[in-house]
């Protein structure tokens, strides 16, 4: 990209595009590998899910409009910054996932994966769509076409992308229900309406996750053996991972009148009962050497942060002890005991949380 490109470029965009470490990232993977998974072994689940796809009940929900006065937010500059910071990780999340979706249904000859990846993409699409509606009121839409251009790719194997997106679309789920129900009960605090989406857009969220637990059970391998160390890095990433963006946003809780660490462990929760359904472990987020963890990781990430902010060589170096320093702490909570789990004959029904 030219500097005159990136200079007429506003910040979401710029936002968006950047590779952090706990940003959002976009990504590839082996779509020849992808041509040889059978789904047989849960076809009747498999077909029946294909079908509600198909239905598209929420055809029409994203397609609603909603008046705000944009100037509301200034009134709070840093609510309005962690809530635009969520806009904008959330739009690139959505849509990262929905250029990966469309790449695979492109480049596979398997009916089955290619129809559940139209499916993806297109509500994947609606999401990212609607947040940028939301975003271009505030006056800082992201230029998607910049973003599927310019944004680095990183290559994962079809099984990680099982697991990663599994485990955010759960994720997902849990904190959108969440943060639902939560206004509905203190409808005072919510300071914009695209909160009111949150309920039914979790469905969507819900069944993305379903259709990716059958991928995983259509190959039980995936759920075996040193697969199981995989599972618990993914649990463990996206834990850490959500608690420390989380705490990063202390103005956006605080307006919702929410306590970010019990919200999280709230949403560890949920997802952790609903992970059951097809990953042979789960974390015992209640162990107090985990929480302990998770705070130190914040506490390293935090530091980390300033000093990114501050520049200089010497940031530099001390950043790079920081980083060894959240490895290490990484790794202890990864060798913690975990649950284990016996997998149920079929996938659970979206539960009522």
């Amino acid at each position: 990209m030219t500097q005159a490109a990136t200079a007429t470029m506003n910040d979401s965009t710029q936002q968006a595009l950047e590779n952090r470490l706990l940003a959002p990232r976009f990504y590839r993977t082996n779509y020849k590998a992808l041509n040889s998974v059978d789904i047989s072994p849960v076809r009747r689940e498999w077909d029946s899910m294909m079908a509600a796809f198909a239905e598209d009940k929420n055809r029409a929900h994203f397609k609603q409009t909603y008046d705000f006065d944009p100037t509301s937010l200034d009134v709070d500059p840093a609510l309005k910054s962690d809530f635009l910071d969520l806009l904008v990780s959330s739009i690139t999340a959505e849509y990262s996932g929905c250029v990966l979706y469309q790449e695979i249904e492109k480049n596979v000859d398997n009916a089955d994966v290619a129809t559940l990846m139209r499916y993806m993409a297109r509500d994947e699409s609606r999401h990212a769509g609607f947040i940028n509606r939301a975003l271009k009121q505030l006056g800082v839409a992201v230029d998607l076409s910049v973003l599927k251009s310019d944004k680095d790719y990183h290559y994962f194997s079809p099984k990680f992308i099982y697991y990663a997106t599994y485990l955010s679309e759960k994720i997902g789920y849990a904190r959108y229900i969440t943060i639902y129900r939560h206004l509905q009960r203190n409808p005072e605090n919510q300071f914009h309406p695209i909160f009111s989406w949150f309920e039914r857009w979790c469905n969507d969220e819900y069944a993305h996750g379903e259709a990716f637990a059958l991928l995983m059970r259509s190959e039980p391998k995936l759920l075996r053996g040193y697969n199981k160390l995989w599972i618990r890095f993914f649990l463990l990433a996206v834990y850490s991972t959500m608690y420390i963006r989380d705490h990063s946003r202390p103005k956006l809780y605080e307006a919702f009148g929410m306590n970010i660490t019990e919200f999280d462990y709230t949403v560890f929760d949920i997802t952790t009962e609903i992970s059951k359904q097809v990953f042979p472990l789960t974390l015992n987020t209640d162990d107090p050497r985990f929480r302990a963890g998770l705070e130190k990781m914040l506490r390293l990430s935090n530091r980390s942060e300033a000093l990114r902010e501050a520049g200089g060589m010497m940031s530099l170096i001390k950043r790079g002890g920081l980083a060894v320093a959240s490895a290490a702490t990484f790794a202890r909570l990864f060798f913690l005991p975990v649950n284990k789990n016996k997998l149920p004959d079929q996938i659970l029904a979206a539960p009522a949380w």
